[in-house]
């Protein structure tokens, strides 16, 4: 396999590295977040001791909803294309975030990869932090769906982390599932890049020693192992925590005539909508002597709208509410009744770990903004296992560390 197979990657420049990067004390750092949406992700940072010096998102709607939970938005926010931002002007940061567009990379898309027309804006990050020159940032955190390690049979993947590693990263990847934090099946490919110049090897482990588990599933650990050109630095990480929440745990309170609850012919036709085995299972609940709670999503089947029932205790993924389809329906029944319902935007956000978000934007539009967002105690289990030790390993003599929160190189 030749290296550095994709044209975009042809076209960036070598850079020195810089002999210097800004750190605070307390563990966290200065960050960027790049495809910021509603702010998710600097919410979990913000928690784990992290400052924000820059944010960037193309979508006014969601800058809405960052504004309104985010008042200081204004000062570091450029409400702006990733193609037309230019890196030789942003400050320098610790950390920069990446949480770029899902779209041609989920196996619910076209799955064009990172030459589609969305999940492209990735090659618009990497020109950004190369144009950074001596303000690059000593880490890199990239987010996204899981579909990211097989688009277009692992080269997606592959020319991602190549590209970090020409522009002087070495790079690390695990999965993630919100449900060990939250009652959503979430789960999402992270990578995470550090400086050549900002490397611990105590941590490094060898790549015949990567094991499989919880958080790098068989998938993953064969794509590590089966490129060894990739400049690798794979840090151990604790295990998980187990979920201890239930989707009875994020709901409101609505009394059974609140106006958010469907009509009867509305909730009627969504239990039609069923397959016999969902059908089933929706008329045990509704025979049942208590309350019980599932979550519903419409799919396509054979080219037919169909309702699948899930009574596990977990919702769904939340998604974009692209055309209606993405939203998440709510399912109560019992005592010889039911009802159906949309999920609350508070709902959702209590999904996402962001109980407290402030919202105050119609419904479909905090549905997307919850449903295009990072969930928050990942992150700062991220930031607390992964990125603050690397910035704690600065601190500790090493010649990068710098206190100085205003210079730049």
């Amino acid at each position: 396999r030749e290296p550095y197979t994709h044209k975009k990657l042809n076209e960036l420049q070598q850079f020195s590295m810089p002999s210097s990067s800004p750190v605070l004390q307390n563990g966290g750092g200065t960050f960027a977040e790049f495809f910021a949406g509603i702010g998710l992700m600097r919410m979990a940072l913000d928690r784990q001791g992290w400052n924000i010096v820059y944010a960037n998102d193309m979508d006014a709607k969601k800058y809405e909803m960052y504004k309104g939970q985010f008042p200081d938005a204004d000062r570091h926010f450029e409400l702006e294309d990733i193609h037309k931002i230019r890196g030789d002007r942003l400050a320098a940061v610790t950390l920069a975030t990446a949480s770029f567009p899902c779209n041609d990379l989920s196996l619910a898309g076209a799955r064009e990869g990172l030459k589609g027309k969305q999940s492209s804006a990735f090659w618009g990050f990497v020109r950004v932090i190369g144009e950074m020159e001596n303000n690059r940032p000593s880490i890199v955190l990239l987010e996204n769906v899981t579909g990211f390690l097989t688009s277009h049979n692992g080269l997606d993947f592959y020319e991602a982390l190549l590209a970090l590693n020409k522009l002087g990263y070495s790079v690390d990847a695990f999965v993630i599932d919100a449900l060990s934090f939250v009652p959503q099946s979430r789960q999402r490919l992270f990578a995470v890049g550090i400086r050549a110049d900002c490397l611990d090897h105590r941590h490094k482990l060898r790549l015949q020693n990567v094991l499989e588990s919880e958080l790098r599933p068989k998938k993953l650990v064969k794509f590590i192992a089966t490129h060894p050109d990739i400049r690798w630095n794979i840090r151990k990480l604790p295990d998980m925590n187990s979920r201890r929440s239930d989707i009875e745990d994020i709901l409101d309170d609505l009394p059974d005539t609140a106006q958010e609850w469907w009509g009867t012919e509305r909730a009627e036709y969504l239990l039609n909508q069923m397959s016999i085995r969902h059908r089933k299972i929706a008329e045990g609940m509704i025979s049942g002597a208590n309350w019980s709670y599932g979550t519903v999503f419409r799919r396509i089947r054979n080219k037919k709208s169909m309702a699948e029932l899930r009574t596990d205790g977990i919702a769904g993924c939340l998604r974009t509410p692209r055309g209606g389809s993405g939203r998440q329906i709510l399912f109560k029944a019992g005592y010889g009744k039911y009802f159906a319902r949309l999920l609350t935007p508070r709902e959702c956000s209590r999904l996402m770990g962001a109980d407290n978000y402030r919202i105050d934007v119609p419904l479909n539009q905090a549905l997307f903004g919850f449903g295009d967002a990072v969930c928050v105690p990942v992150i700062e289990w991220i930031a607390q296992h992964y990125l603050n030790p690397i910035v704690n390993e600065l601190c500790q003599g090493h010649p990068l560390c710098s206190l100085d929160l205003n210079r730049r190189e």
